[in-house]
């Protein structure tokens, strides 16, 4: 069997847009919230935000991924009001200025920021709590657009605690599989459904390495993966677990060149979003993995 399988073929539009997930997509990630793990406060203006993006979008990614509330472990929960004071003049104004081509996905579990933020341009709702709160499934059925559901335990506060599995790929699939029908039972369309297996949230070392060489399970679900572990914790853990690089453990951005690694072997497995914060790193490899692959097919 070939190393370089091509991605499976889905399709996923909104308002006039057809995103095609057969081929694969980088999505950058633009936080801006004062307190991300990563970069929070970097682009807490909306003049920061909107360079930022134009950054990304010339780097490579076709989706960008806007988050007004950080889900990092032990995150605060933050006031729909100023969730929506963070997120709303940013798509704005990235729709004033860069058009309607590139695809703006939102990065909340508030059917009312996610609202808000559609009603000015925004395409795609990205969950990591799948659609659990409160009339958040039924907003998205009637917004009719693509969601990303997450695999986690609990909440941020409490997703640690849950970390308990006897086969952790087999009921990731379960309880994924499970909250995609009770999504679908309140009008989500199945087409509209892209699934995450939630690396960082609820789940240890030995559980994300079990996941990561499992994704290819995940297909079985029949519905397109979004894959995103950039720069989290693990990442860190694989450096200093095999003796490599002792700094990645406080600095973030020293996880990029394992955390693109990683993002390539998900490729391979199936995944077709890859979410970043380096898209030209990211964007480089995925060059040489769509070149490979298509020589492969000769």
């Amino acid at each position: 069997m070939s190393l370089f399988q091509p991605l499976p073929t889905y399709t996923m539009t909104c308002r006039d847009k057809v995103l095609d997930l057969s081929q694969p997509h980088i999505m950058g990630i633009l936080n801006v919230t004062p307190d991300s793990f990563s970069d929070g406060g970097q682009f807490n203006t909306v003049d920061e935000a909107v360079a930022h993006c134009k950054e990304m979008i010339a780097a490579g990614a076709t989706i960008i991924d806007i988050g007004g509330e950080s889900t990092r472990p032990n995150a605060e929960v933050v006031a729909t009001r100023d969730e929506v004071q963070r997120v709303v003049p940013v798509v704005t104004a990235i729709r004033q200025q860069l058009g309607n081509d590139i695809w703006l996905s939102i990065d909340t579990s508030s059917p009312e920021v996610m609202q808000a933020a559609f009603e000015v341009g925004a395409d795609i709702w990205n969950d990591v709590r799948a659609l659990k709160r409160e009339g958040a499934a039924v907003m998205a059925a009637e917004l009719n657009i693509p969601v990303m559901l997450m695999h986690m335990r609990g909440e941020p506060t409490t997703m640690n605690n849950m970390a308990h599995y006897k086969e952790v790929i087999r009921e990731v699939k379960a309880e994924l599989n499970a909250r995609v029908d009770e999504v679908i039972s309140f009008g989500v369309k199945r087409e509209n459904i892209i699934i995450d297996p939630g690396f960082g949230f609820a789940k240890n070392y030995e559980h994300h390495c079990a996941l990561l060489s499992q994704l290819k399970d995940l297909q079985t679900l029949g519905l397109p993966m979004m894959f995103g572990i950039s720069r989290k914790r693990f990442l860190a853990e694989v450096l200093t677990k095999t003796g490599v690089q002792a700094l990645a453990t406080t600095q973030p951005l020293e996880r990029d060149t394992v955390g693109t690694a990683a993002g390539i072997f998900a490729l391979q497995q199936g995944v077709s979003i890859i979410r970043t914060h380096n898209v030209a790193m990211m964007q480089q490899a995925v060059a040489l993995w769509s070149q490979l692959s298509a020589y492969d097919k000769r």
